[in-house]
C-alpha cells in the first residue's frame, strides 16, 4: 500500500462538487440575477451549455432537478419555462417519523408549537362569526383538549386544522397537515424527557371564548397556555 509523500507539502484540496450541482446552482443564479418571473423562458439547452462550458447532458440533468422541485416545466415549442414551485413538495416526501432522527423530530415538534402561537394575529384578523360557531361545535364534540393530560391526534386535527384554515395562509395549512403526525409521534414516543404535568391550562372551549373577544394578544396568551404542557415537556 502506498502512502502520501510527506515531502509534497500542502497542495490544496479539489472541489468535488459535480458539474450538475454547479450547473443547477448557476441556472438558479441566472434566474435571480435576471429577475425572471413566472412564465419566462430559460435559454435553450445548447446556449446554457455553451455559456457554462459544460455538455448538454449536464444541462439536461440540472434542468431535470429543477423540474423535480417544480421550479421549471417543459413546454412544447418553448423549452424550459419558469413556474411557481411547490414550496413544500420535496419536504412532504421526508416528513415522516420513520425517516427522521430524534433531533429532527424534536425540532419539528418545536416548529409546530411556534406556528400555533405565532399565527395569532392572522387568526384574529380573519375569524368570522361562522368560524367561531364551527369551532364551538368542534370543541363540544371532541374528547381531548379539556385537560392537560388528554391528547388525541384526531381531536387536535379537527380543532387546530380549523384554526389554520382561518389564518388563510395556505403554506401554514399545508405545514400543519405535515407536522401533526410527527407531533403525535413525538408526544407518544418517549423522546420528551419531562413527564406530563398539570398546571395553568386553557381548553379548546376556553380558546373559543377568547377568540370571541377578537383580541390577538389575549388569544396568543391563551393558545400558549393551551400548549403549555407541550412546551414544558420539550423545554424540560
Amino acid at each position: 500500500m502506498e502512502y502520501p509523500n510527506e515531502n509534497m507539502g500542502k497542495i490544496g484540496t479539489i472541489d468535488t462538487s459535480s458539474l450538475v450541482d454547479k450547473a443547477e446552482e448557476r441556472i438558479v443564479q441566472y434566474i435571480q440575477e435576471n429577475k425572471m418571473v413566472i412564465g419566462d423562458v430559460l435559454p435553450k439547452e445548447l446556449d446554457l451549455a455553451l455559456n457554462l462550458g459544460v455538455s448538454r447532458t449536464v444541462i439536461r440533468e440540472a434542468l431535470l432537478r429543477l423540474k423535480t422541485i417544480g421550479l421549471v416545466e417543459s413546454k412544447k415549442h418553448k423549452g424550459a419555462v419558469l413556474r411557481n414551485p411547490d414550496v413544500l413538495g420535496s419536504l412532504r416526501k421526508v416528513f415522516h417519523p420513520s425517516i427522521l432522527d430524534d433531533a429532527t423530530l424534536k425540532d419539528m415538534f418545536e416548529l409546530r408549537l411556534g406556528l400555533e402561537v405565532g399565527m395569532a394575529d392572522f387568526i384574529v384578523k380573519n375569524i368570522t362569526d361562522e368560524d367561531i360557531k364551527e369551532l364551538e361545535d368542534i370543541a363540544n364534540q371532541v374528547g381531548s383538549g379539556d385537560t392537560a393530560q388528554t391528547w388525541q391526534v384526531e381531536d387536535e386535527i379537527r380543532f387546530h386544522s380549523k384554526l389554520y384554515k382561518i389564518s388563510k395562509n395556505r403554506i401554514l395549512l399545508e405545514l400543519q397537515v405535515m407536522l401533526m403526525p410527527i407531533f403525535n409521534y413525538v408526544h407518544e414516543s418517549g423522546l420528551l424527557s419531562s413527564e406530563v404535568v398539570t398546571g395553568d391550562f386553557v381548553s379548546h372551549k376556553e380558546l373559543v371564548e377568547v377568540l370571541k373577544t377578537r383580541d390577538a394578544d389575549a388569544y396568543r396568551n391563551a393558545i400558549r397556555k393551551h400548549l403549555n404542557n407541550h412546551f414544558k415537556r420539550i423545554l424540560g
